[in-house]
């Protein structure tokens, strides 16, 4: 088949899902970037197209919406809508995060729970995919107002999620405080003390680990792709975007592994620090975001560091890239300027961090590109072993874990190897093993079952 015929087999494929899912950006984006890769792959191979394996996977299982009426601190009545997309349970309970945040949508919860799917078909563990949440906004909000909101949250959640069905964890807006009053609630209700959530503290059922697990996965799956390609992590100068629980991570273990970790940033604007960070300045912006909920700003006056108002840090001269906040931080024109100034490789930290365009840039100008559904799988691994935790009811120690973690990203960089493909110069595709490593496991569960 030619590479015209493909690209017009991805417009059609494409318009189809535009077409059944009007004005839903996000979604548009993770399917197409999948598809590209996948469609070719199965044009040989009728057993997929036949059962229209990849159709199916782009049309959730079920979407669910409900509204949450809670009572803010003056007495006042609020009113949100909450959401659950359970995507796929081919090869395991529905298995996902759950984001507070203004931008959460049906739209932003299908594009993360399509790429759940992959992702989590990636860790080799028996984990299906979903995501859900809600556009409340936690930021400025008491504690007892946020309790208020979890548990009303809660109360219909939990007609939906089961430690055997649908097991939600943390995400952008949620993390402990988040999970413990919704765990609270749901085991309030439902008279039981089960698995439900994971990202739990450790005195009722969490995993040590479990907020580390996201960023030093990352750092673990860059040492294994540089070292694939006769690079070291050591000595390599790092750009990180974000300063929450990923990007913070991410830029410990980085260091740890002797890297030069020079960035951090915020909505408000990026941080260049040409000395890099160190341990006592890590512990600095910990302190400033998690306690005091500062602005990145502020790093600068502390530590004589240059400050980007509106910036992000992709304009740096660096080694690697490391987009650890939200969507699309990375567009074409920052694929360029980091190909320009010969950045060799980009980790994505965060959930589809980079336009499908500077992907391809990337991909095209030999730069190494690890995709977050491999990169990132670090923290929903740690779920998996935190539900293995509660099935046995039992706590594993943190240095058992932290093999365990290794272990993880180093079998997902071997999967992606064995399906990806290679430019004359050595250089793996990634992406394309991801994608095809993911797709095949769920697609071949799926065939399985029969149409269902």
């Amino acid at each position: 088949m030619s590479d015209n015929h493909i690209t017009k087999s991805l417009e059609d494929f494409m318009e189809h899902v535009t077409a059944r899912n009007p004005g839903q950006d996000e979604f548009h984006q993770a399917v197409s970037e999948v598809a590209s890769d996948v469609l070719p792959w199965i044009r040989n191979k009728s057993e997929y197209r036949d059962a229209r394996v990849l159709e199916r996977l782009i049309e959730p299982d079920r979407i669910v919406s409900f509204r949450v009426c809670w009572f803010d601190d003056n007495g006042d009545v609020q009113i949100n809508r909450g959401y659950r997309v359970q995507l796929s349970n081919a090869i395991g309970p529905y298995k996902g995060g759950l984001r507070f945040h203004p931008t959460v949508n049906e739209s932003v919860l299908k594009f993360l729970a399509f790429e759940q799917t992959f992702k989590n078909a990636l860790t080799g563990l028996p984990l299906g995919s979903g995501k859900g949440g809600s556009d409340f906004n936690p930021k400025g909000k008491s504690d007892r107002e946020i309790m208020r909101f979890c548990q009303s949250f809660m109360t219909e959640c939990c007609r939906y999620i089961g430690a055997d069905t649908d097991i939600p964890a943390g995400d952008i807006g949620v993390g402990a405080r988040e999970i413990g009053f919704m765990f609270g609630q749901y085991k309030r209700i439902k008279g039981e003390f089960t698995g439900v959530l994971t990202g739990k503290g450790l005195e009722y059922g969490g995993s040590a680990l479990r907020s580390e697990a996201t960023g030093y996965g990352a750092v673990h799956f860059a040492q294994c792709m540089l070292e694939q390609h006769d690079h070291q992590l050591d000595g390599l100068t790092v750009a990180i975007s974000g300063s929450g629980n990923v990007a913070l991570h991410a830029a410990e273990k980085a260091i740890t592994l002797g890297a030069k970790v020079v960035s951090l940033s915020d909505s408000g604007g990026c941080i260049y620090d040409e000395n890099g960070f160190n341990d006592e300045k890590m512990a600095w912006v910990d302190k400033l975001k998690n306690e005091q909920g500062g602005r990145i700003s502020e790093y600068a006056n502390e530590f004589d560091a240059e400050y980007f108002e509106g910036k992000t840090p992709w304009h740096l001269d660096v080694d690697i890239a490391m987009p650890c906040a939200t969507q699309n931080e990375i567009d074409n024109d920052d694929a360029r300027t980091l190909i320009k100034n010969k950045c060799i490789a980009v980790v994505e930290g965060a959930n589809m961090p980079t336009s499908n365009e500077a992907i391809s840039s990337f991909i095209d100008a030999g730069v190494l590109f690890a995709p977050a559904k491999a990169a990132n799988a670090g923290g929903v691994a740690m779920s998996g072993l935190e539900m293995s935790q509660n099935a046995q009811k039992r706590s594993w120690a943190a240095d058992e874990l932290a093999q365990c973690l290794e272990s993880i990203m180093g079998e997902i960089h071997s999967r992606c190897i064995e399906h990806a493909t290679k430019t004359e110069d050595g250089v793996i595709n990634y992406r394309y093993g991801a994608n095809i490593a993911g797709f095949k496991k769920v697609a071949d569960a799926m065939l399985s079952f029969g149409v269902c």
